[in-house]
């Protein structure tokens, strides 16, 4: 597979390690060739790093198995899900789940999970989700003229930034890739 056709989530090895895409960028510098500046972490160690790649350099596809299930709770063991298939209750080690997945988790939500020999190796969280807001500041009256964002507490204690029409107690539809709000939830 060409470095060129890596997309977010996707697994390789790379020097003998598994890495996870973080992030492709395709960079065109003016007069230079082409480039792939890609963010990948290890899935052993966590560690994130950056490499820079020409498009049409090789990278080794790892075949990872990807199934759906379902988010129950939090625990001293880590994150328990349940396998849709066969009812079976797995816990994931926090590490695995990492502090940025785990703070979008609520109960019930569907997940992937992907695995490797039978190890689970990392979760994909659906693009948005449902939150409602805790607490945010009041409007201020001709502060919805300008395109100013308010911060804003939302149910699982993330801050996040909310247009001002947004309030105290409303559902709002939040990316979970970079924590921005979309739209109000219907």
């Amino acid at each position: 597979m060409n470095y060129g056709d890596l997309r977010r989530g996707t697994v390789i090895r790379f020097e003998g390690d598994l890495y996870t895409i973080v992030e492709v960028e395709h960079i065109t510098p003016g007069n230079w060739r082409a480039m792939c500046q890609i963010k990948m972490k290890n899935l052993k160690t966590g560690n994130v790093q950056q490499r820079r790649f020409r498009p049409q350099d090789k990278a080794e596809d790892v075949f990872v198995e990807k199934r759906e299930m379902e988010y129950l709770y939090k625990d001293a063991s880590g994150y328990i899900f349940m396998d849709l298939e066969s009812y079976e209750q797995a816990p994931i080690p926090a590490d695995v789940v990492g502090e940025e997945t785990g703070q979008w988790l609520t109960p019930n939500m569907h997940v992937m999970i992907a695995s490797y020999d039978g190890q689970i190796i990392g979760i994909n969280l659906p693009d948005t989700v449902e939150m409602m807001v805790k607490e945010t500041d009041p409007v201020v009256k001709g502060q919805t003229a300008t395109n100013q964002y308010k911060p804003a507490v939302l149910e699982n204690g993330v801050r996040a930034m909310v247009p001002p029409f947004i309030e105290k107690g409303e559902r709002i539809r939040i990316d979970t890739r970079d924590g921005k709000y979309l739209e109000r939830a219907k």
